[in-house]
């Protein structure tokens, strides 16, 4: 479908999706998409009439007439196609179904074990991610896949996955491509997850900075500056959990000593969540004086499981900087993820 290759058509299309998430969701006139995308009114009215033909756009109703012709408002067709989004976290699957606004529409959750050797590991994801395609109440645009760091996204190469050695290496986007036979990206979990953050209603995408971090049966962050994401120039930023606190402190699965996550886990294994929150609060606190992001979100199973001991915890740290949930909860991975299948068909690929 060329049109929906063109950066016209995605900027339109891009617009039309931000209208369907906004609390009013109406539609926007040609006219105004003219105006907000700098793209003369022929140019956008050739665009839309590709959109229409191909089922991605449709009528919202006419605006009440203010002297001339009334004009017909248009908006996204969200249930025209979806994506899936996968969160492999090592023990559970969990896939998403959204449709092009982003929404879910359907979900699946299976187990999951990363300590397979790859072929077989691979293999159970391709059947659990059948079945969550199978779930799709429209044509499939792509796959989208978190998973933890660290990782090249540009590739969807796994690099050393901390405590599944024999996943390092593993090209698991080509992987997944061939046996799904549909477009998969590939990210990390933590960065999919701040693709949901971002998607959430009131989020200032375009200058807005927050940490996002993620505890589950590993401690990850992600980055947001300015509104996009930092990814470091190897693509190895959010490290979070690998900061070393305690020279001497407990080995962690990276082989050093004294980590950030090492010395979580351990505190959230012995039952000691208060002072996991503490332990999260002190790297939290860390990351906005070194780079003053406006507020820190939390995710993750672990955090989950008693929220409001880690808010407390991680809030007394902080002081004055917010700090909250992320609204998707234990789905924020798998939803992010599924938006990060569906960005190539936008213009605002937040995670690209």
């Amino acid at each position: 479908m060329p049109g929906l290759r063109s950066h016209n058509a995605a900027l339109v299309l891009g617009l039309l999706r931000d209208a369907a998430g906004a609390a009013d969701s109406g539609g926007i006139s040609r006219p105004e998409l003219a105006e907000r995308t700098g793209l003369t009114p022929q140019a956008v009215s050739k665009i839309t009439a590709r959109l229409r033909a191909e089922g991605l756009v449709e009528d919202a109703g006419r605006l009440a007439s203010t002297g001339g012709k009334p004009r017909t408002e248009l908006r996204l067709a969200a249930g025209a196609r979806c994506a899936v989004g996968a969160h492999l976290d090592g023990e559970v699957l969990t896939a998403v179904v959204a449709d092009l606004a982003g929404r879910t529409v359907a979900e699946h959750a299976a187990p999951l074990d990363l300590a397979l050797p790859v072929r077989e590991g691979v293999a159970a994801m391709v059947r659990e991610l059948r079945t969550a395609v199978g779930l799709a109440p429209a044509p499939v645009l792509g796959v989208g896949v978190g998973i933890r760091g660290p990782l090249d996204h540009r590739t969807g190469t796994l690099h050393e996955v901390t405590g599944f050695p024999h996943w390092s290496g593993c090209p698991l986007r080509d992987e997944l491509t061939g046996a799904l036979g549909l477009p998969v990206a590939v990210d990390k979990n933590t960065n999919a997850a701040a693709l949901s953050v971002l998607a959430e209603p009131h989020t200032d995408r375009a200058a807005g900075s927050f940490g996002y971090l993620h505890l589950g049966t590993g401690l990850g962050a992600a980055l947001v500056l300015g509104g996009r994401p930092h990814r470091g120039g190897r693509a190895g930023a959010g490290e979070f959990g690998h900061q070393v606190v305690q020279l001497d402190g407990p080995r962690c699965k990276c082989g050093k000593r004294g980590c950030l996550e090492a010395l979580c886990l351990a505190a959230v294994a012995s039952g000691d969540t208060a002072g996991a929150a503490r332990l999260l609060g002190v790297g939290a606190a860390n990351l906005v004086a070194l780079l003053d992001v406006d507020r820190i979100v939390l995710g993750g199973r672990t955090v989950l499981a008693d929220p409001r001991v880690f808010l407390d915890g991680v809030g007394a740290a902080l002081g004055p900087v917010p700090v909250g949930l992320a609204a998707a909860g234990a789905h924020a991975v798998a939803e992010g993820a599924a938006l990060l299948a569906l960005a190539p068909l936008f213009a605002r690929a937040a995670l690209g």
